[in-house]
C-alpha cells in the first residue's frame, strides 16, 4: 500500500473500537462513579450522530449550494448557542439572542477571513471547506463563550456590594463592571491561549492528525493546523468580547441600577 493512501476502517474494525468504551466503563464500574449509563448512551449517540452527519455532509458537499450552506451554518450557530447558554446554573434565564448574535458574528467574521483570504477554495463557497472550518470555529467559540458567561455572572454575584457601592458614588455600569468583565474575558480566552502554548509539544491536534492519517504531507498539515489554531484564538476572543459587552448591560435596569434578580441562581 502507498504511504499516501488512507487506511480504511472496516465495519468489523469499527466494532472493535467498542473495546475502548468497555475499558472506560470498567473504570466507572469498579470505582462506582455512576457514569456507566451516561458513557454507554454517549457512545450510542456518537455512532448514530456521526453516521448521520457523514451521510448529510456527503449530500451537502455534492449539492454545494450557497443558500443551503448559509442555512446550515445558522442552524449550527443556534445549536451552539443553546449548548453554551444552558451549560451553567450560574446563568439563569439568559437571553439566547445575545449569545446567538455573538457566536454568529464572530464565526462569520473569522470564517470569512480564513476562507476568503487564507485558504481561498474554488469556488469560494465550497461546502467541503466552509462547513468544516465554520464548524471548528463554532465548537471552540461555544466553549469560550460558555466560560466567559459563567464567570461574568459568578463574578457579578460575588461582588454585588462592591458594584452597588461604585454605582452609588456615581460610577457608570461600565466603570462598576470593568474588573468583572476583564475576569470573564480571561476565563473564556485562557484555555485557548494555553492550547497555543503547548500545541505540537504535548499533543498533535485533531485536524493535523486527521490529515496525516489521510495521507497528507505532515508539513502541509502543519500549515493548516497553524491557521486553525489562530482562527480559533481570534474567534474565541471576538465572540467572548461581544458576548460580555452585550451581556453586562443586561444585568442593569434602565436607570443604571444593578438588577440582582437576573443573577440569582435557580434553586
Amino acid at each position: 500500500m502507498n504511504g499516501n493512501e488512507i487506511i480504511p476502517i472496516s465495519n468489523f474494525q469499527l466494532a472493535l473500537s467498542v473495546i475502548l468504551v468497555l475499558l472506560a466503563g470498567s473504570v466507572s464500574a469498579l470505582l462506582r462513579l455512576g457514569l456507566l449509563k451516561s458513557l454507554l448512551w454517549g457512545t450510542v449517540r456518537t455512532f448514530v450522530q456521526l453516521f448521520l452527519i457523514g451521510y448529510a455532509l456527503t449530500y451537502i458537499f455534492n449539492l454545494n449550494s450557497p443558500p443551503v450552506i448559509f442555512a446550515i451554518i445558522l442552524i449550527m450557530c443556534a445549536i451552539a448557542t443553546h449548548a453554551a447558554t444552558r451549560r451553567s446554573s450560574n446563568v439563569p434565564d439568559y437571553p439566547k439572542a445575545i449569545g446567538f448574535l455573538s457566536l454568529t458574528a464572530s464565526t462569520f467574521l473569522v470564517g470569512g477571513i480564513v476562507v476568503g483570504l487564507i485558504i481561498t477554495p474554488e469556488p469560494w463557497y465550497s461546502a467541503r471547506t466552509v462547513v468544516p472550518i465554520f464548524g471548528m470555529i463554532l465548537g471552540n467559540s461555544m466553549n469560550g463563550i460558555a466560560l466567559s458567561l459563567d464567570r461574568l455572572y459568578s463574578e457579578t454575584r460575588s461582588h454585588i456590594a462592591e458594584i452597588e457601592s461604585l454605582l452609588s458614588f456615581g460610577a457608570t455600569p461600565w466603570e462598576a463592571m470593568r474588573e468583572r468583565i476583564k475576569e470573564a474575558l480571561r476565563a473564556g480566552m485562557t484555555p485557548t491561549i494555553n492550547s497555543l502554548m503547548v500545541v505540537g509539544l504535548v499533543s498533535l491536534p485533531g485536524m493535523m492528525t486527521g490529515q496525516i492519517l489521510g495521507g497528507a504531507d505532515p508539513r502541509e498539515a502543519v500549515r493548516y493546523q497553524i491557521v486553525v489554531m489562530l482562527m480559533i484564538a481570534a474567534a474565541v476572543a471576538v465572540g467572548c468580547l461581544m458576548l460580555v459587552l452585550l451581556s453586562y448591560k443586561h444585568l442593569f435596569t434602565e436607570d443604571a441600577a444593578l438588577n440582582t434578580t437576573k443573577i440569582k441562581v435557580k434553586q
